[in-house]
């Protein structure tokens, strides 16, 4: 078992980031239903927990894609953990807004980024992958070469990880969706029967036998 992945596992239900509710399921705007709902933000407002997730992915960057030179955060959630990132690493940063401004420069990324610049996409959670992979599309049409995505978590869900494939995305994860059950029901966040119906949800979001305790 990877130790990041633990740690940020742990991290994240320390303070409440990982909402479960197996049997009143949350909504998606995508109208998904999910017995599990991730608040990346309150890792901000968390130091000891922020420190680990900053520094957890300074060291993905450095591991993975060692040749970055500028990162770029998505709308909003990733802006603040690819600026604190960047700190750590020395290198420039930016985001990229969900859509250009309609007034001043009418800019849709924000901060400089030069042709060819070798980048790197800090978001704070993957499911269905279709945001991320707008943001790459972005840079990719402004000139930038992508290397890759950075992430806290990740649900792990087949269409997102089809839709990252096709579109030549890669993502690190801090964590994902696996992890966090497991860890989740190791310290009594969940009761361990709890972790199948979790699973088959990530295996096949749109059968929802898993509600009400259906495996």
């Amino acid at each position: 078992m990877n130790d990041l992945e633990v740690r940020i596992a742990k991290d994240l239900l320390s303070i409440g980031a990982v909402f479960f509710r197996p049997e009143e399921p949350f909504t998606w705007a995508s109208g998904i239903k999910s017995p599990v709902y991730c608040d990346n933000r309150l890792t901000l407002t968390a130091p000891a927990v922020r420190t680990d997730v900053e520094e957890g992915l300074a060291a993905l960057i450095r591991a993975h894609y060692p040749a970055a030179e500028v990162l770029m955060g998505t709308s909003t959630a990733g802006i603040a953990h690819a600026a604190i990132t960047a700190h750590l690493l020395g290198l420039p940063m930016g985001y990229v807004r969900s859509g250009a401004k309609d007034h001043g420069r009418q800019n849709q990324i924000e901060g400089r980024l030069e042709a060819g610049q070798k980048t790197v996409v800090v978001e704070d959670l993957i499911s269905t992958g279709g945001s991320v992979i707008e943001v790459v599309e972005v840079l990719r049409a402004a000139g930038a070469e992508v290397l890759g995505v950075v992430s806290i978590f990740t649900y792990g869900m087949k269409k997102g990880l089809e839709r990252l494939a096709a579109a030549n995305v890669r993502n690190v994860s801090l964590t994902n969706f696996d992890r966090v059950a497991e860890v989740a029901a190791e310290t009594g966040y969940i009761k361990p029967a709890d972790v199948a119906r979790l699973i088959a949800f990530r295996n096949n979001p749109a059968d929802e036998s898993w509600i009400g305790g259906a495996k």
